[in-house]
């Protein structure tokens, strides 16, 4: 490739098509501008690894877990589902026939927006040649350079292998390769215990496999409130998830016909039988592929590209959302991301000025967090007041048979300005979306309190723990020094 070459002219070029670059290009195209998106898949792979091998699927696999269970568990309710809805009676083939299905109606979804604002797209991967140009690499490659007015970088990442543990698409899995799977595993060891290795861990135990789960950290889950975790932890470890924490997997080898998990752990060496082996210890990203060198684009210090608030970066052709700037890499905060980009470049006056991204982990149960936990409200210096209200108190979460776990609310104990809230149980992906509104708005205790709530409902737990915070809970014990 030589800088002489003839290339194609697009007012705006999006480097990747997953959830910050597919929306950047949507928006982008919709405000006029004449859009490409450059991906390593094409317009096979729009929606990038969420929709072809991370959120969508992944959510799929275990919303059937999720079934499978409440199957089981119907007779407690006086069903007789028969004896063939127990673990191992899902036919993952035919799950996997529905799963690949969902994921192409929302592909072909992506597609037709595409087509309907003349976004196009290139298969291959893009490299920078100057602060206006990109080469692009690749077989399927029909067009080799693209110059651009402004471009909006959104690679993504990829997951982390192990030493030891290298990915090989066949015995040592990455989540892509496991969410693909269309047995379960006699047994499966998952190395790991963040979000990826909770979820997966435990949809495939609900299949039926005896699921060991090694984490290098002292609990699974790091970095969440020790007490949601807790619950998460108890339910996961009753079901039968076996798990091992202060372990680090070391390697793999073949005996026979099971694989053997090499795990060092404080009282000794540990071997672990398996079937299939999981990698779940994160993603990375790559932002030297991309010749960033050949550009007035400049990285921090975890290798991330710096980004303002409107996600331009040090050069100011380019910009940059999603997983490959600094923040959580999640998906909603891509796609928020992504817009904000795209009308930035068109002019607008947007800016990413949220105050909150919310976390999910659809666990078993679920748990969710928005705003600030209580351990980092306190860090922060702000004085702090606690309101909890438990699903076993709530009349809705009694009805559907689902009681354990609870809501937490974080506020300023000087000024009631709600700080943070955290659930966990049913449906907690859901109900936090109250608390990021509540948040993002400035709200204050009393005006999620006082917000009157349809009963019976789940989301009035989040009312009732903002009254508990301020001592007017009439749903559970009264707390001295409450309002009178």
């Amino acid at each position: 490739m030589v800088m002489g070459e003839l290339a194609e002219q697009f007012d705006v070029a999006v480097l990747g098509a997953g959830p910050g670059g597919y929306v950047a290009a949507i928006r982008a195209a919709q405000l006029g501008k004449h859009v490409v998106v450059i991906d390593p898949a094409g317009i096979q792979g729009l929606g990038g690894v969420c929709l072809h091998a991370g959120c969508i699927p992944s959510k799929a696999i275990i919303y059937a877990s999720t079934v499978a269970s409440t199957l089981e568990n119907a007779m407690a309710l006086g069903f007789d589902v028969g004896k063939g809805c127990g673990k191992g009676a899902v036919d993952l083939k035919k799950l996997q026939e529905w799963k690949n299905n969902v994921v192409r109606k929302l592909d072909t979804g992506i597609a037709g927006l595409f087509t309907q604002l003349g976004v196009e797209t290139i298969t291959g991967k893009a490299f920078f040649q100057s602060s206006n140009r990109v080469g692009i690499e690749g077989e399927k490659a029909s067009i080799h350079a693209v110059e651009f007015k402004k471009c909006i970088i959104a690679t993504g990442g990829s997951p982390i292998s192990l030493p030891g543990l290298a990915f090989d698409g066949s015995t040592v899995l990455s989540s892509a390769e496991a969410l693909d799977l269309d047995f379960a595993p006699e047994e499966f060891v998952v190395v790991g215990g963040g979000y990826i290795g909770v979820e997966l861990g435990t949809a495939f135990q609900r299949f039926g496999s005896r699921v060991t789960l090694i984490e290098f950290g002292e609990r699974i889950l790091p970095g969440l409130d020790p007490d949601l975790v807790a619950v998460v932890e108890q339910r996961i470890r009753a079901a039968g998830v076996k798990i091992v924490t202060k372990a680090k997997a070391t390697g793999v080898e073949k005996k026979g016909k099971k694989l053997v998990v090499q795990v060092e752990t404080a009282n000794g060496k540990l071997e672990v039988s398996a079937d299939k082996v999981l990698v779940a210890v994160g993603r990375k990203t790559d932002a030297r592929a991309l010749k960033l060198e050949n550009t007035r684009v400049q990285l921090d210090e975890k290798g991330l590209i710096k980004v303002d608030a409107q996600g331009r970066t040090t050069d100011s052709s380019i910009f940059a959302v999603g997983d490959i700037t600094p923040g959580p890499a999640l998906a909603h905060k891509a796609y928020r991301q992504g817009k904000v980009a795209a009308e930035a470049l068109a002019g607008l006056k947007s800016a990413f000025d949220n105050r909150c991204v919310p976390l999910v982990v659809f666990s078993s149960p679920e748990l969710a967090v928005a705003g600030l936990g209580e351990a980092e409200a306190r860090q922060k210096g702000r004085s702090v007041v606690v309101g909890k209200f438990p699903y076993s108190a709530s009349g809705r979460a009694l009805s559907v048979n689902r009681s354990e776990g609870f809501v937490k609310v974080v506020g300023d104990a000087k000024t009631h300005e709600l700080l943070g809230v955290s659930i966990v149980g049913v449906q907690a992906s859901n109900l936090i979306s109250e608390a990021s509104l509540a948040i993002e708005c400035g709200a204050l205790l009393e005006d999620v309190a006082h917000t009157i709530h349809p009963h019976p409902t789940l989301s009035e737990m989040i009312a009732e723990a903002c009254e508990d915070a301020l001592g007017e809970c009439t749903h559970l014990p009264f707390k001295k020094g409450g309002k009178k």
